[in-house]
């Protein structure tokens, strides 16, 4: 970050855009807010940010665009901590907006007036086709204040700012929403929240920070797989179960069932026992901040004695499975005293029994135990009278040569339910939950249940920095490169006794980034559970990755049959949307899913062109190898894209889950091409009236659908604008295997997709050679769903075409006539050339000493 400030040039902005008069807000002199309250105000970004400590670069860029935005303000004769106030109502005007429909969770959200907004709504894009451009309002903080928009009625929009502290109260706010408009709606994005962040200072843009190493890598995360039965055996031989099938992960994630937790009321010193699913452990907090005895207890050289303690891969999914059976039967319970059933007798004994067999299936199993004396064996002598987590780290990455980094999961305030008080050095208080009203509009959550139910034991703010860096540097100190932290929005709920909401994510995120800093590079973090606005504006100082989708779910939660299909669609909507904000300011990590999943490769092929990380859950002995080749190299990396996959235009007024009608299409680029990959997302979505997503099986059908090569933003990056102007292109269908040519002129491609299916296009730009005019496109490896990924570098020197790919395959490219001759690596090389067709097609080997890179190159 720059040290100086720098101020805007004098002499004021030119072409003004927006204009609040005569209780109207109007843009390009189109009314966008009639009936705007006199009490309302609107001040134009330069009035208002006259310097800023902002790079120049990125301050300078928001200077050039000063005139399309600024801020809206109100004041109200009495002083609250939570003001209500209206910014005018609209209809009949279409906009797509991202409201949170869980504490932690955000959404796309389609209508055409403010009343269809939904509770907790992050931002409103609308269109405005009468000046062919797209504004957008974004609720902010300002003071101690953060906003939101929220539905009113007879059209009218809603701004809600509070405080989160009886204590903090105000009655006028003068910046607290940001307006823009452009004539591009991804331009209008960046320059929006470049505007924000220049005026905010409280946060950095994604091109300001260095993503960890990750994005580009192939890895696995253990939550699917075993849940809270994680342990030291499980995890070797997942990552071994992956190496054997030739993919090492690059990176692994132990999640959330490695730290030293217990429950008020049980012993301080001791860990919870037979944790198993998500739910059971909400309650509970950290007693220690190190590893729990199941990590701590591990050997130096116990998985490389030459008898290894063995370990059951079906063991996790028995417990799994008998933890959902006690969960079944609580809820029955549980709704039965609700319904006024008085005697619950048969239901306890019920439990009781399930709970006693959960401890008899923890309690049998020998398998997993060091074996008795140790390892005496040669080979593990280096790692003698090292134990716990250290000496596991140093085994893994021993035997497994290509794992670069191993994270572990923690929540934002330690663990679910926080710190335990007086069981470490840090200074802890139990807090009461308190929810916002704007939550009432939200999904019920079991982890806002449960936390509410135990309330948090919140280490002070005073203490954020210690609190962090105390896990931190043990954690680092062992061979832990990085953490996944979870359950971040949650500082919310406890934020009365603390100067509000702002202050106390001020104070923890200040101490998050801190440690992030010291400890792990500055990038050893993905953020989750966090896509609400006050993380994304207080928070990323120095985050650079995080979530933009719900969990992946391999079923309904709430058991509707359907929700193993139509949720998939549903999260690809969460990541697409979620991205048009998250991206400005984070790389956007889509997630985690099991490649045997019955909708696997649905997710895959959206994992293939997200232009973020690739990473699984798979449990042990669920993996389909085959699929994840289509995804990843032999050597854990990825043929990734250069930009983050977002919505095509056409796309980002509609609703792609229930309206029966569109089919998601999202957008990518290459170094040498682009991307277009369609998704059949259509069978469920949030019902406002039931505040849930429930299924629309009516919607789960075929759909047609349309691709054009205009429907990529070639300009959205410098290094691909170039791309967009070229003449013609080859386009291959990586699902149909169909390879032909198109033109900005050609009519659209069309497409009928099946119901959680999908197609991917790739668009190479078509060059004529010199000589004969030959013209040539390279398509890239074709077994890949990115095929164009795999093009690492491209030449053309009058009838020579140079490439550089990397991977081994059917290497494809088009071709108007047949070259003369081949190389691969200097050495001639046969190739198959379709004359009906253009199809010029390549084998190429995975060449692992020279880290599959190959160069090929064709003489025509």
């Amino acid at each position: 970050m720059a040290d100086s400030i720098f101020a805007f040039p004098s002499g004021g902005e030119i072409g003004a855009t927006f204009d609040l008069k005569n209780g109207v807000l109007s843009v390009g002199g189109v009314p966008l807010l009639s009936e705007v309250p006199a009490n309302v105000t609107f001040r134009s970004f330069s009035s208002v940010v006259h310097s800023s400590p902002a790079p120049p670069h990125i301050f300078q860029r928001a200077t050039r665009a000063s005139h399309k935005g600024g801020f809206i303000g109100f004041s109200q004769k009495d002083s609250d901590e939570r003001l209500v106030q209206s910014l005018g109502k609209f209809t009949g005007r279409d906009f797509v907006s991202i409201f949170r429909f869980k504490t932690w969770w955000s959404t796309q959200w389609v209508g055409k007036s403010g009343s269809d907004l939904q509770m907790e709504s992050q931002w409103m894009m609308l269109d405005v086709p009468e000046i062919a451009s797209y504004a957008v309002v974004i609720p902010i903080v300002e003071g101690r204040f953060r906003s939101a928009l929220n539905p009113g009625t007879a059209g009218q929009v809603l701004i809600v700012a509070e405080s989160g502290s009886s204590r903090v109260k105000t009655s006028s706010l003068h910046a607290i929403a940001y307006v823009h408009v452009s004539d591009n709606p991804y331009d209008l994005m960046r320059e929006a929240y470049t505007a924000v962040r220049v005026h905010l200072d409280t946060f950095r843009l994604i091109e300001e920070k260095s993503p960890p190493p990750l994005v580009n890598k192939f890895g696995w995360c253990t939550w699917d797989a075993f849940y809270l039965t994680v342990e030291p055996a499980g995890v070797w031989y997942g990552v071994k179960e992956f190496a054997d099938g030739g993919f090492t992960p690059r990176f692994l994630i132990i999640d959330d069932g490695w730290q030293s937790i217990n429950v008020d009321g049980q012993d301080p010193n001791q860990d919870a026992k037979n944790l198993v699913l998500g739910g059971t452990q909400m309650t509970a907090r950290l007693h220690r901040l190190d590893e729990c005895e199941k990590f701590r207890k591990y050997k130096g050289g116990l998985m490389l004695s030459p008898n290894p303690p063995k370990f059951d891969p079906k063991k996790p999914k028995l417990l799994i499975s008998k933890a959902i059976e006690i969960e079944v039967a609580e809820k029955t319970r549980d709704k039965d005293e609700k319904s006024g059933v008085k005697d619950l007798s048969l239901h306890d004994l019920r439990i009781a029994e399930l709970h006693k067999e959960l401890e008899q299936m923890f309690g049998g199993d020998e398998n997993s135990s060091p074996p008795k004396g140790g390892c005496a064996d040669c080979s593990c002598k280096k790692a003698a009278g090292s134990t716990g987590m250290k000496a596991f780290t140093h085994d893994l990455r021993t035997t497994f040569k290509g794992l670069d980094d191993i994270y572990v999961w923690h929540a934002l305030c330690g663990a679910w339910g926080g710190v335990r008080p007086g069981a470490t050095h840090l200074k802890s208080t139990i807090e009461p939950c308190s929810l916002s009203p704007g939550l009432d509009g939200t999904m019920t959550d079991l982890a806002v249940v449960k936390i509410i139910e135990g309330s948090i034991g919140l280490v002070h703010p005073d203490q954020a920095v210690d609190f962090y860096d105390s896990m931190h540097s043990y954690l680092s100190s062992v061979g832990i490169t990085g953490v996944k932290v979870d359950v971040i929005h949650c500082l919310e709920y406890v934020s009365e006794n603390y100067g509000g909401r702002v202050e106390l994510a001020k104070a923890y995120y200040k101490g998050l980034s801190e440690s992030l800093r010291k400890n792990f590079k500055g990038t050893g973090l993905i953020s989750s559970m966090q896509q609400c606005n006050d993380f994304f504006l207080l928070g990323t100082e120095q985050n650079s990755i995080g979530r933009v989708g719900d969990d992946f779910w391999f079923q309904d939660p709430n058991g509707d049959p359907m929700g193993v299909y139509w949720l998939q669609g549903v999260h690809m909507i969460h990541c697409a949307y979620n991205s048009l904000w998250m991206g400005q300011i984070i790389h956007p990590d889509w997630d985690m899913f099991q490649s045997d999943h019955l909708c696997a490769k649905f997710h895959a092929g959206s994992r293939a062109i997200c232009g973020g990380p690739v990473y699984v859950s798979d449990s042990l002995g669920g993996h389909d190898f085959d699929l994840l080749k289509k995804l990843v190299f032999p050597d854990g990396s990825i043929p990734k894209c250069i930009h983050f996959a977002l919505p095509t235009r056409d796309c980002l007024f509609k609703n792609p889950l229930f309206d029966s009608n569109t089919v998601l299409k999202i957008w990518n680029v290459n170094k040498y091409g682009g991307v277009i990959g369609a998704f059949n997302c259509q069978g469920a979505g949030w019902d406002p009236k039931e505040q849930r997503i429930k299924g629309y099986s009516q919607c789960y059908k075929p759909l047609a659908a349309s691709v054009h090569v205009d429907n990529i933003e070639w300009d959205q990056k410098q290094e691909t604008a170039h791309i967009g102007k070229a003449e013609e292109y080859a386009v291959y269908l990586t699902e149909g295997e169909k390879l032909f040519l198109t033109t900005h002129g050609s009519p659209p491609i069309s497409i009928t997709i099946k119901s959680s299916t999908f197609e991917i296009f790739s668009f190479v730009p078509v060059k004529k050679l010199g000589g004969d005019g030959a013209k040539f496109a390279p398509v890239g490896l074709t077994n890949l769903f990115n095929p164009g990924g795999t093009i690492q570098s491209l030449l053309y020197h009058e009838s020579i075409v140079k490439i550089e790919v990397k991977g081994g395959g059917k290497f494809l490219a088009y071709s108007s006539r047949s070259p003369n001759k081949a190389y691969l690596n200097g050495s001639n090389v046969g190739f198959e050339w379709a004359a009906g067709y253009g199809k010029l097609q390549v084998s190429i080997p995975w060449y692992e000493e020279i880290g599959g890179i190959s160069n090929l190159s064709f003489i025509f």
